[in-house]
C-alpha cells in the first residue's frame, strides 16, 4: 500500500440515542446515530408511528381503512345492493 494516502482506522465507540452503545473500527474515533439495532422497529418488533399534526388521522378520514376485513365487507355490501337490483327489477 502507498504512504499516507489511506485514512487511520481507530477503534471507535457507536452511540445511539436510545443509550446502547458498541464498539467497532472505523476511520472516526466515536460515532452518534439516531436509531441502531436495539431500537429500531425491524429489530425489535415494536413499531412506533408518529403522528405529526394529526396526519394518519386525516388520511384515515379520507380514505377510510383500508384492512382486508373492510374490503369484505365492502364486497359483501355490494353483493347485496346487486341482489336486490335483480329482485326488484324481475317483478
Amino acid at each position: 500500500m502507498k504512504q499516507n494516502t489511506h485514512p487511520v482506522y481507530y477503534e471507535s465507540k457507536v452511540t445511539c440515542n436510545c443509550g446502547h452503545s458498541f464498539e467497532t473500527r472505523a476511520t472516526l474515533q466515536e460515532i452518534k446515530v439516531e436509531i441502531c439495532s436495539s431500537c429500531h422497529p425491524f429489530f425489535t418488533g415494536k413499531q412506533k408511528l408518529l403522528d405529526t399534526e394529526g396526519r394518519i388521522v386525516r388520511f384515515t378520514k379520507k380514505f377510510g381503512a383500508q384492512t382486508s376485513e373492510s374490503r369484505k365487507k365492502a364486497a359483501a355490501a355490494k353483493v347485496k345492493k346487486d341482489v336486490k337490483k335483480e329482485t326488484a327489477a324481475a317483478r
